[in-house]
């Protein structure tokens, strides 16, 4: 994951970008049919041409919930020999309290390092033995657990999953929460304080939204915080959020999903049931009111560079997919209005991108990020791109332009769920934070049903100057890196 970049999913130009770039939209599903076309409509004729319509996603999981609230969403696919498991836990670092940030993202870390019956690293060891992959994320919206395994190691990867939900804190000691908290510690040194950029979410998250936003701090939260947190404090985290009706556990490939479920059942079933689970902090919030800026000397950074940044309506609203239309028409690619111009003509930028950070809080932000070439007057730059946004706004998109990314999204949607592993993720997220796993083929077809009119208001209401939070990074010589130099703030 590159420098700067936050611990969360849903950006289409994804999952990781360059250095300083934004985190990580939509996917595929290729089928657990025995022909990977029949989900996606028939095959047309010999001779009746290359074109072929939008694609018709029909995924149908079984989607069953235990008696302890657990949610289980099984697909078969017997493409290849193996089967991914993935559990989200209703809980990231929107979740968090004021003085107690970077929790869930501690728990990442926390979870591998043993349980009432396995103790210390055996998860990784006894997985990695028997040719598994294996990981953890941590997002503003949600926390994950995953594998990929043979087929005949199912059984153990459900009863490990299973045994850190139900009994962790069994091993979480003191010697531990240290040990963690210092991984945790260097984690950040590396990826955010010392290195070029890599401070830049922090800055974009914390101007975008207002002290006390649930989305205000990035999931890697505060050091300070994470010292000053208790035994007691950790323990109090875990036993609030991490249960059985808390949680989706997404299995698919080369298993039957009765027999998932039922095993699911064997594993999970005596795990009890919480509830009462706290709701995040109300996050709605519109686009800025006004234009901020944030100005940063910084002699560690190779390049000038800017952020772009806008509040847009949360993920799954039909304008938040309009808006990652008009960021696409704009910065996706090498046919977009931005780098024809900046990198292709002007030659003023090294690279250009942007798109949506999809977030369901209240809010998600748009971005576009652009490194400007090492003699470039970046006032000039930042002049050409305003002039762009504008003309944008006024004339909005060609039709060519949202065919082109249209078809750009449908093609990323559809690779990212073309193996096991990545349609497991995609099941549990829209289980998670959406209620219903077939969500994912609703999704696709709002994205691609998003029309020219849709693209233009979104360029012209949201994606503008005037509702812009910049972030910009010049390389002096001589300063400080302590941060920005004219911090504007805006509700």
């Amino acid at each position: 994951m590159p420098a700067g970049t936050p611990s969360a999913r849903r950006f289409r130009t994804r999952r990781h970008p360059p250095a300083g770039g934004p985190p990580a939209g939509a996917r595929r599903y290729l089928p657990a049919a025995s022909s990977r076309e029949a989900r996606r409509g028939a095959r047309p004729d010999a001779g009746a041409g290359w074109h072929c319509g939008p694609v018709t996603l029909s995924v149908k999981p079984l989607d069953q919930r235990l008696s302890n609230g657990l949610r289980v969403v099984a697909l078969s696919d017997r493409t290849t020999p193996v089967v991914a498991l993935n559990v989200w836990y209703g809980v990231g670092s929107r979740h968090e309290q004021p003085s107690r940030t970077g929790f869930a993202h501690l728990f990442e870390h926390l979870m591998f390092q043993g349980s009432r019956q396995v103790p210390g690293s055996g998860h990784f060891t006894m997985l990695q033995s028997v040719g598994a992959s294996l990981n953890g994320t941590t997002s503003f919206d949600r926390t994950n657990y995953f594998e990929t395994v043979p087929p005949h190691a199912l059984d153990l990867a459900l009863w490990l999953e299973a045994d850190r939900m139900g009994s962790l804190l069994e091993a979480v000691t003191q010697e531990n929460l240290d040990n963690q908290r210092d991984v945790v510690k260097n984690e950040r040194r590396q990826r955010y304080d010392n290195v070029p950029y890599g401070t830049a979410f922090e800055r974009i998250f914390a101007g975008l939204f207002p002290e006390g936003h649930p989305y205000h701090h990035l999931p890697i939260g505060s050091m300070a915080d994470l010292d000053a947190a208790s035994l007691e404090d950790v323990h109090e985290f875990f036993s609030t959020w991490y249960a059985p009706d808390n949680a989706v556990l997404a299995v698919v490939g080369d298993v039957d999903p009765e027999q998932a479920v039922a095993l699911a059942d064997t594993y999970f079933g005596g795990i009890p049931a919480r509830g009462g689970f706290p709701q995040p902090r109300d996050g709605a919030i519109g686009p800025l009111e006004a234009p901020l800026r944030i100005d940063v000397d910084d002699p560690e950074v190779p390049n000038q560079a800017l952020y772009l940044t806008f509040r847009v309506p949360p993920d799954g609203a039909p304008e938040c997919d309009a808006a990652d239309l008009a960021l696409a028409v704009l910065a996706g690619g090498d046919s977009s209005r931005l780098v024809s111009r900046l990198v292709r003509r002007e030659q003023v930028a090294q690279f250009v991108h942007g798109g949506v950070q999809r977030l369901v809080g209240g809010s998600a932000v748009g971005l576009i990020v652009l490194h400007a070439m090492p003699d470039a007057d970046l006032a000039r730059v930042e002049g050409l791109v305003t002039e762009e946004l504008a003309a944008f706004a006024a004339d909005g998109p060609t039709e060519s332009e949202v065919e082109r990314v249209r078809a750009q999204a449908e093609r990323e949607f559809l690779d990212a769920t073309s193996t096991a592993e990545r349609l497991a993720d995609e099941l549990a997220h829209y289980t998670t934070l959406f209620g219903d796993p077939t969500q994912l083929n609703v999704a696709l077809e709002r994205l691609l049903a998003t029309d020219r009119d849709a693209v233009h208001r979104a360029a012209a209401e949201l994606v503008v100057p005037e509702r812009a939070q910049v972030l910009a990074y010049h390389p002096v010589a001589g300063a400080e890196s302590t941060g920005a130099d004219d911090e504007g703030s805006a509700a």
